[in-house]
């Protein structure tokens, strides 16, 4: 099938422009809602939090979209991707490359493209530009080799891919659900985690803890990353309160010994103490030991593995709340080793806290069959993918 594909570069089979390029004390015209970096998303678009700035009425038409445009990300996470389907225009900034295809190219089936390159690392490594940030530019992003199959099979394609990609949605549902689930028991036993309502009695949350530590990144050791070898979890590892095991990085047998202190144990809580993703925590399942992790991750070992279920809960809850505000710093927000050791955590009676733990267990093991059904069905889109696009 494929040998009788056809393979441009997509500057061959679409336009592309970037957006207008905004200076707010120079620019004129009436305030308008406009498109940035930010509202794109991969395969969606938020549209809640629209920007405005000045664009004249002889700009609309040059600086718009329309149903049908894909519009990818030129910098940050390059190559991200979002059709615009709407019959109502929109205008868009300079951050944001719109793509208008020629005459027998189903668009959807170019944004699975772009993301299955993105995917395998290929836009980054070979077509994005830039050390620290990448930024891909209108000559890299047209000279992109793709497929062109008959229009008729890029839509039977993309309603493969799409269904696919449907089922992970749904699964993904229902993770939620069973998350609120989780928090709906928490609410009717314990009350609210911002206030002791039930006047239990309060414990720093260092006291009830063997260690609470962080890891190391090998690099600044001197140990590279390798391809096979003892299992490395960092902060893109976490998925739902798990480490999700196709996420993680890997360190050679030595590296792992020299790096006692970040090896994890079963049943460590690990918290994010730096940057966007503070507050995010999973625990460690013995499936995935031997195993350590890096200095952007705090090791919360509990002296009495039966806190684990209500502590979590707590912690995650309280992470919601007020916990993030604890970390320091603008650009770089950080959550210090002392602070998670003198955060004050309420200690109800143990028989309440087994019944809480019963239910979350049955709560757990039908979160874990959602999780293997979207890692199996992420396994076959990936290869579907593959199939089409490798």
């Amino acid at each position: 099938m494929k040998s009788k594909w056809e393979y441009k570069t997509l500057g061959n089979i679409c336009v592309s422009e970037l957006g207008k390029t905004l200076n707010q004390s120079k620019d004129t015209g009436t305030l308008r809602p406009y498109l940035c970096a930010i509202n794109i998303q991969w395969d969606c678009l938020n549209l809640q939090d629209l920007k405005k700035a000045r664009f004249e009425d002889d700009e609309l038409e040059r600086y718009s979209v329309q149903k049908g445009d894909l519009l990818v990300c030129e910098g940050g996470d390059v190559g991200r991707a979002a059709l615009w389907e709407s019959d109502e225009p929109m205008l868009y900034q300079n951050a944001l490359h719109r793509i208008r295809f020629s005459v027998g190219c189903y668009p959807r089936f170019y944004l699975f493209c772009l993301r299955h390159l993105k995917n395998k690392g290929v836009l980054d490594s070979r077509f994005a530009k830039g050390v620290t940030i990448k930024h891909l530019v209108k000559s890299s992003l047209l000279s992109i080799p793709v497929p062109v199959p008959p229009l008729d099979e890029q839509q039977r394609i993309v309603a493969e891919l799409d269904l696919l990609t449907e089922v992970i949605d749904k699964r993904r549902m229902q993770l939620t659900e069973l998350d609120t689930l989780a928090q709906s028991i928490f609410y009717d036993m314990f009350g609210d985690p911002t206030h002791n309502e039930k006047g239990w009695d309060m414990k720093k949350l260092g006291d009830l803890c063997l260690v609470i530590t962080k890891g190391t990144t090998p690099t600044t050791l001197g140990f590279p990353f390798v391809e096979e070898g003892i299992n490395f979890v960092k902060v893109e590892s976490f998925t739902n309160g798990r480490i999700d095991p196709l996420k993680l990085a890997h360190i050679s047998d030595e590296c792992h010994e020299a790096l006692e202190r970040s090896q994890l144990k079963k049943n460590d809580l690990m918290i994010c103490i730096a940057g966007a993703t503070i507050g995010k925590m999973a625990v460690v399942d013995e499936s995935i030991l031997p195993a350590n992790t890096n200095q952007a991750c705090a090791i919360v070992r509990l002296a009495c593995e039966q806190y684990i279920p209500f502590i979590f809960a707590y912690l995650k809850m309280r992470f919601v709340y007020d916990v993030q505000n604890m970390g320091k710093g603008v650009a770089q927000p950080n959550l210090s080793l002392g602070q998670l050791r003198d955060l004050n955590v309420p200690l109800p009676p143990q028989a309440l806290q087994q019944e809480f733990a019963d239910k979350i267990q049955s709560i757990e093991k039908q979160k874990a069959a959602v999780n293997q059904s979207i890692a199996e069905t992420q396994k076959l889109l990936d290869y579907t993918m593959d199939k089409y696009f490798g």
